[in-house]
């Protein structure tokens, strides 16, 4: 027999929807540790009984909400790797959805990050789902990268990683327009070296001569235009 919510005629599994909806509204806004229980129940119209049938703990509901987040944006990704675009294409279009939601109204920073600065210690699961979704987010980019080429495609995913990360953080605390132009700048950077590489993949290196780090650095121009 299928359980409902008292008062509504919604299915329990439409409630759970909805905490998880509103979990995620307040936990991204306000901060996980801020917003209690009697809001969280409050605010999405169930009951106690409600909330610990299907959460046992207000942390619980916060793996939740982060695996919420994940799967957002393993989705998106999924979507654009399916699609019949370049591989290039595909490191740009996942650069101007990061540029969307900085821009987008109500932005507050990554939602991972702010997660991990709440719940500092590694053994905690919220902790450990953040780390989980990095790891996934570092390996699918470089990923990537290796399909353009395999050399230094490791250093160049943990480079898109760290744009990334800057360009979340200085959107949120600074113009998150100019964070924008500067991530999407430094993905261009990041493609034009990285694909130098691919090219010169087969060429024998010169003898006793590692390439160069400051003419790499050199090609990369991760400032907005006019800036």
């Amino acid at each position: 027999m299928t359980q409902t919510e008292p008062g509504t005629g919604g299915r329990v599994s439409k409630a759970r929807e909805r905490l998880l909806r509103t979990a995620g509204q307040l936990f991204y806004t306000e901060g996980i540790h801020t917003v209690g229980v009697d809001r969280l129940v409050a605010e999405a119209k169930v009951t106690n009984a409600t909330f610990y049938r299907h959460f046992r703990s207000k942390e619980d509901l916060a793996v939740a909400y982060i695996g919420s987040v994940d799967q957002a944006i393993r989705t998106q990704i999924g979507l654009l790797t399916a699609a019949d675009v370049p591989t290039d294409g595909i490191l740009r279009g996942i650069g101007a959805s990061l540029v969307e939601q900085i821009r987008s109204p109500g932005y507050r920073g990554c939602a991972f990050l702010n997660a991990a600065a709440e719940f500092p210690a590694p053994d905690h699961p919220v902790h450990r789902a953040v780390v989980q979704h990095r790891a996934w987010f570092l390996q699918t980019i470089t990923g990537l990268f290796a399909e353009i080429t395999e050399a230094s495609a490791e250093h160049a995913g943990r480079h898109f990683v760290m744009l990334r990360d800057g360009a979340m953080s200085a959107g949120y605390l600074g113009d998150p327009v100019m964070a924008g132009e500067t991530l999407l700048r430094g993905i261009e950077g990041l493609l034009r070296v990285h694909t130098a590489r691919g090219l010169d993949e087969g060429a024998a290196a010169a003898p006793d001569q590692a390439p160069s780090a400051a003419a790499t650095v050199s090609d990369m121009e991760c400032s907005p235009p006019g800036a």
